[in-house]
């Protein structure tokens, strides 16, 4: 039988059902998602001293120049310039400023003893660090001589009126995540009190029935197939360090009307729902078709790895998002997609750090077509070493690694080439 003649195969059409939309890429995915995350309304006034880590909810305005007049920045002697030839370098000192205190005008051929903070007397326009000086009598401080041992340079260790910030500019904008440093330069302008974004309330639940707590089971007694239940554990901990109030919901059955029931009630008083587990293609995976009979699910797997069974969707007013069970998986969506997401409902501007450029110092052979976040850590040469096992459920490679290499998909890694490197510190913060 000839091959024209060979009679055509026949061509199995897939069912609906088994047809399945490709993975969206993480940039288009995460775009969809920051495009839903409308700021919370409201807001709260809050003390100085408990904004750490919120967000401000308005442009804060100096009313004055900080610092408020020219001082010094050392101890030492304030002096003219124009004195210190003519005077051979030896100077009357008949004045002492102290740090909360004023001189008056400096005399010809006289020095001002002051001190790190002091303002700066009318006429000097030097301060000579007093390491550089040599006391020619001590025994009377107001009268006494200081030897200048050298030249001083016009405007040397003088802090100017208003160069840190000038009275009527925004020292701080609105969307700012508020950092240690940020606090202080707000209380530096007068503010004890700071408008912030309300809080996101979250309510979180794991879904297993292989998932048991610390404490409740013994090593010893652990049952075949059961695992304790480390996801429960940092996804509380990185929503409370994004400033989230957390509702901790525990473990959820793996039955579809428990989980439905778990997601109304949650729906009810939150802004969010968190879950891990349950978001699989598999028989026991009901977190789908849950959302589902409640509302809608708008986004189902992203192509990256790991972390592919990422879930986002919405039950009434309540955002949901399904992270992996896997515990790495459910890491890194957190810190690629979730983060962000809080942070934007908060009116945060700056949502995700930048890649850096960092020396590979490791070999990776196995190009994936879906975009890879391997764990690696900075070594003493400023390379990155790779984590030996990149499985999605050793989440010793978190704690290992100091950060996520970001691969493309398709791409190799050979040893000395520049990979895109997110640090965990830009990520955990």
């Amino acid at each position: 039988m000839s091959l024209a003649s060979a009679p055509t195969p026949a061509r199995t059409v897939p069912a609906p059902s088994m047809l399945r939309a490709p993975l969206k890429p993480l940039d288009l995915a995460l775009a969809e998602l920051l495009a839903r995350a409308a700021p919370l309304p409201g807001g709260e006034l809050v003390s100085t001293f408990d904004a750490d880590g919120r967000v401000l909810a308005q442009d804060l305005v100096s009313s004055l120049d900080v610092p408020a007049h020219d001082n010094s920045s050392m101890d030492g002697y304030a002096v003219r310039c124009a004195d210190w030839a003519s005077a051979a370098g030896v100077l009357q000192v008949n004045q002492r400023i102290p740090a909360g205190s004023s001189g008056h005008a400096l005399a010809a051929a006289s020095a001002a003893r002051i001190f790190t903070g002091a303002p700066i007397p009318p006429g000097a326009d030097a301060v000579v660090m007093q390491e550089d000086c040599e006391a020619v009598s001590a025994d009377d401080p107001l009268h006494s001589g200081v030897r200048i041992q050298s030249q001083p340079r016009l405007g040397q260790w003088i802090r100017r009126r208003g160069e840190d910030v000038a009275a009527g500019a925004v020292v701080l904008h609105q969307g700012t995540r508020l950092s240690p440093a940020a606090l202080g330069l707000a209380a530096s302008i007068g503010f004890d009190k700071l408008q912030v974004a309300r809080r996101p309330r979250v309510a979180l639940f794991s879904t297993g029935d292989e998932l048991v707590m610390p404490g409740d089971v013994l090593p010893s007694d652990m049952k075949p197939g059961a695992v304790y239940n480390s996801n429960r554990f940092f996804l509380k901990a990185l929503l409370q360090r994004l400033g989230c109030s957390v509702t901790d919901l525990g473990i959820v059955p793996d039955r579809l009307d428990a989980t439905v029931a778990a997601l109304q009630g949650a729906s009810q008083s939150h802004d969010l729902i968190l879950t891990s587990g349950g978001v699989s293609v598999g028989e026991e995976d009901h977190i789908k078709p849950a959302v589902q009979a409640l509302g809608a699910l708008d986004l189902w797997q992203i192509a990256i790895k790991p972390g592919k069974p990422f879930a986002y969707g919405h039950i009434g007013a309540a955002h949901f998002m399904g992270l992996p069970g896997n515990p790495v998986s459910s890491f890194v969506t957190f810190l690629l997609l979730v983060r962000p997401f809080l942070l934007k409902l908060q009116g945060a501007t700056a949502l995700a750090p930048e890649s850096i450029a960092v020396r590979a110092d490791f070999d990776w052979a196995r190009a994936d077509k879906r975009r890879e976040f391997l764990r690696v850590k900075q070594n003493a040469t400023g390379g990155l070493e790779l984590f030996g096992n990149q499985s999605s459920g050793v989440l010793t490679s978190a704690v290992w690694g100091d950060g996520l290499v970001d691969n493309p998909p398709g791409q190799t890694i050979a040893r000395g080439d520049m990979v895109r490197f997110i640090p965990f510190s830009a990520l955990l913060s």
